[in-house]
């Protein structure tokens, strides 16, 4: 079995500013190949840290694969320090200059001559094209290495690996990737626990299967990978045991593979011809952020209100006062009001509000932080659901921003 050795630079990931969300991806798509990732090393911006890196890397694996240090300046020497342990000159490529200068001038502006030193490569690498930014990527082969080095940005190095790096792996390992196939079910509103419980003995899974629990920012998916060297196998046990699971976790599955909380319901807005509005206060607009992050939204989205004060949930939505003063700004009958008048305001079929106390202040033992009630108006009625979430700030309002769509989902999808 081949062997990868995956390396990530950059100060600002030892720092804990930023997450190495590089390696994790590279670690996935080398075990689709069946390459075997035998270690990583996090290193800063320092020419001693990275040649370590790289020697530990050549003494172990086939394959070294880095990201970020790619750039222009003075910290970016990657291409360096791996030029210098390999024994490689570096010359000016004609090719990646012209590339440059496009770049800057389709942003119609002037090219540093600083950014010149991306156009350097060894005579004997390939330079791996960059579509999404400046800085090209490296493919070495020497003394039975493979050397590959990837910019750091998420989306340049995803983007070079998936379409320049990986063909070039395969071809030179003459690999075939294993058939494995995965199917993710994704859900909301159980915590981790409960899903586990609710699985019960599918969790003994048959040897054609692996299953793994991920929970992430109030969601819970589980993945099923099946990895037999039979494809008719793996197509039959993921049916199989995907429809058992299915049925025991119910309404509580929005989603499947790659489709979002978001996007599924999108669909069903669309495919009903129903427009939504909200009203949100604690959330502070990220319920519309979600809604708008995919294009053609306008076809389906009024718009949202943020009434984060009692004046703006007064004079922007009609709450009245009595509300208000007898129920406070966070209760089911503050919540109910504005999805209703929201909804009358737009003249929408659906009314979305959220309120609630995120934190990290402003709780009792009455109200404690993370307490949020939701709101849904339709024509006919409405409903109001109320929370009592954990965690952060930041955790509470993405859950309560998920929970109304959620809601809005099982609405839709199972009572109109």
């Amino acid at each position: 079995m081949k062997k990868a050795f995956i390396i990530s630079t950059g100060t600002e990931l030892l720092s804990g500013s930023t997450l190495d969300s590089n390696s994790v991806f590279l670690s996935r798509k080398l075990g689709e190949l069946g390459i075997k990732v035998v270690g990583k090393s996090t290193v800063g911006d320092n020419r001693e840290q990275i040649s370590r890196a790289f020697i530990m890397g050549m003494e172990s694996a086939d394959t070294i694969i880095s990201s970020g240090g790619l750039g222009p300046t003075f910290d970016d020497i990657t291409k360096n320090v791996v030029c210098e342990l390999m024994g490689c000159g570096l010359e000016l490529r004609e090719d990646e200059v012209k590339h440059l200068q496009e770049y800057f001038e389709l942003r119609k502006r002037p090219m540093p001559e600083i950014n010149l030193r991306q156009a350097m490569f060894p005579a004997q690498a390939i330079a791996l094209k960059n579509s999404r930014g400046t800085a090209p990527g490296m493919y070495l082969k020497k003394n039975n290495k493979i050397i590959i080095l990837l910019p750091g940005p998420p989306r340049e190095m995803t983007g070079m690996y998936t379409e320049q790096a990986e063909p070039l792996i395969i071809k030179d390992f003459g690999l075939k990737p294993p058939d494995i196939l995965t199917k993710n079910i994704k859900i909301l509103g159980l915590s981790e626990s409960q899903v586990e419980e609710r699985l019960g003995d599918l969790t003994n899974m048959p040897e054609c299967l692996t299953i793994a629990l991920l929970a992430a920012n109030g969601e819970i998916h589980i993945r099923l990978t099946a990895e037999s060297d039979e494809r008719d196998t793996n197509l039959k046990c993921l049916a199989e045991h995907g429809a058992k699971i299915i049925d025991r976790m119910g309404r509580h599955i929005f989603a499947f593979d790659d489709e979002t909380l978001v996007s599924k319901v999108a669909g069903l807005l669309q495919r009903r011809d129903l427009k939504l509005a909200v009203a949100e206060s604690c959330t502070g607009g990220l319920l519309s952020k979600m809604i708008t992050e995919l294009a053609g939204s306008s076809a389906y989205f009024w718009g949202g209100v943020v009434s984060y004060s009692n004046q703006s949930k007064q004079r922007i939505l009609g709450i009245k006062e009595a509300t208000l003063n007898k129920y406070g700004p966070v209760s089911s009958e503050t919540a109910w009001e504005m999805a209703e008048n929201i909804r009358n305001i737009a003249g929408s079929d659906l009314g979305l509000s959220i309120t609630g106390i995120a934190g990290p202040g402003g709780g009792s033992a009455e109200k404690p932080v993370g307490l949020v009630y939701i709101g849904m108006a339709y024509n006919g009625g409405g409903d109001v659901k109320e929370l009592r979430l954990g965690g952060g700030r930041d955790l509470i309002r993405i859950i309560s921003a998920k929970s109304a769509l959620d809601m809005l989902r099982r609405y839709i999808e199972y009572r109109l």
